[in-house]
């Protein structure tokens, strides 16, 4: 998995039947270099630019691809050295999310992972399930997020009383009711637009520690306007693009009170979706890179309504959920088991997704 915060490549490895986490495996991280985090930066200016209007950027895209195939490659070969179990059955790659656009009245929803699916099937030499999105916003759903399937088998082994918390780039919850329906949607920005602000000022490619946000004052006043966006009207299911909300937001802020706007507003979109929920849950998890910003966590702990735990606390692999969950994303699709329900992506009834390549 390979996510929009642009940082690594995450490999995990599970033992499951695609309803059930039996056991945990290997995990890997690749870490992007500066030079391939550029190639993906490029790639992805280049769809916001064209935006499903003209020619492709192919050039750029097929670059993208490259680096995709080949970082992939890497985290599959580490996460097996020293592996002295079976090879896997399949794998699951999501490819790189490089533009989005959530349905909204009288414009149908599209979504583009770049991935070059046979070149990395061949190198991987197993089956390789693929491209889950595209079916979903064809029937006219969301198309995101995709990962409930996998949290609401985590939810299983550590007590369903809880919400499962995915801080990327953007952030989105999943809840399970007391009837058992599945609740998912995108809350709003998570660290994306504060790693945009961080390095648009040159100090970095994230605030670590939160130590920018910590040391900047909340501008009360335009968390007010950003709120009046309409996403915030919008009943979920819900889905965003990474640069729905951006670090431009911020602008005419001091460097450290933007830090510290951006990562509070991202705390709050948070508090406001759980807000909306039908049953407010004992608990909220966090996984993903954000909760690991003591600043945004700290904002979260003040702004919820309920208690908020790492990962980790749970028992879980804070670092390597997504990955697991298009690990658990390929068995369902093999044994054609829905990936995406009415309410976690909007689509009209429960339906499976995504396509396998095999040699």
């Amino acid at each position: 998995m390979s996510g929009t915060s642009l940082d690594a490549v995450d490999a995990a490895m599970i033992l499951t039947d695609g309803v059930e986490v039996l056991e945990f495996g290997p995990v890997a991280e690749r870490k992007y270099t500066p030079t391939e985090r550029e190639q993906l930066q490029i790639a992805t200016k280049a769809a916001q630019a064209w935006n499903w209007q003209g020619d492709a950027p192919g050039l750029k895209f097929d670059a993208a691809r490259a680096v995709i195939t080949a970082t992939h490659l890497d985290a599959w070969q580490a996460m097996l050295d020293g592996w002295g179990g079976p090879r896997p059955a399949i794998a699951g790659v999501h490819g790189q999310t490089v533009l989005h656009r959530r349905p909204m009245e009288g414009t149908p929803g599209a979504t583009l992972q770049l991935l070059d699916g046979a070149a990395l099937q061949s190198s991987l030499e197993v089956p390789l399930a693929h491209d889950f999105r595209t079916a979903d916003v064809a029937a006219g759903g969301q198309g995101a997020p995709l990962a409930p399937a996998y949290h609401n088998a985590l939810m299983d082994r550590i007590g369903g009383e809880a919400a499962l918390l995915n801080l990327g780039g953007v952030a989105n919850i999943t809840t399970r009711l007391a009837d058992g329906t599945l609740i998912a949607f995108d809350t709003g920005p998570a660290n994306g637009p504060i790693d945009e602000w961080v390095e648009g000022h040159g100090r970095g490619t994230h605030d670590v520690d939160g130590r920018f946000a910590r040391s900047g004052s909340v501008h009360e006043s335009l968390l007010a306007q950003l709120f009046e966006h309409p996403f915030f009207v919008e009943r979920p299911p819900k889905s965003l693009d990474r640069y729905d909300f951006n670090a431009n937001m911020a602008r005419g802020l001091t460097f450290e009170d933007g830090a510290a706007t951006l990562t509070e507003f991202s705390a709050r979109c948070v508090s406001v979706g759980i807000d909306t929920l039908p049953e407010r849950p004992k608990r909220v998890i966090a996984c993903g890179g954000g909760r690991r910003n003591p600043a945004l966590m700290e904002a979260l702990a003040r702004n919820l309504p309920c208690p908020i735990l790492e990962a980790e606390d749970a028992g879980l692999r804070g670092d390597s959920i997504e990955a697991e969950a298009f690990a658990l994303l390929s068995v369902r699709t093999s044994r054609g088991l829905p990936i995406s329900w009415p309410t976690t992506t909007g689509v009209p009834a429960a339906m499976t997704g995504g396509k396998i390549l095999r040699a």
